[in-house]
């Protein structure tokens, strides 16, 4: 079992910054890819991006290509989401969630992913 719990999340003006975490605990963390997915009001839920589980590579949303970054500390069992130059239309609950352990890839789909976090509102102000 994986348990994940995103924090960070909050207000912040058009232009700003903010940075999610997502502190995991249980089995071993390193082995697991981990993607961060938003979803806003009447909307489903989308892919924002991912990470493998080394570290090594990342994958981005065309909509958050640029802005956002996606590093991992695996010593802290924890994944970070930078997310720069915000827009008022990535106010969103954001969530992350991990893939494995040793899974391939960073997959898109929410239904290629174990666990999941509860979540952290991010409200962009313009």
């Amino acid at each position: 079992q994986v348990q994940l719990v995103e924090s960070g999340g909050g207000l912040a003006q058009a232009g700003g910054s903010l940075r999610l975490s997502c502190a995991a605990s249980g089995r071993t963390f390193s082995s697991f890819t981990v993607g961060w997915f938003r979803q806003a009001p009447g909307t489903e839920r989308e892919f924002v991006g991912g990470i493998t589980s080394a570290g090594g590579r990342t994958y981005y949303a065309n909509s958050v290509k640029g802005r956002f970054t996606i590093s991992r500390d695996n010593a802290k069992n924890t994944v970070y989401l930078l997310m720069n130059n915000l827009k008022p239309e990535d106010t969103a609950v954001y969530y992350c969630a991990a893939q494995g352990p040793w899974g391939i890839g960073i997959p898109m789909a929410e239904t290629s992913y174990n666990y999941w976090g509860q979540g952290t509102q991010v409200t962009v102000s313009s």
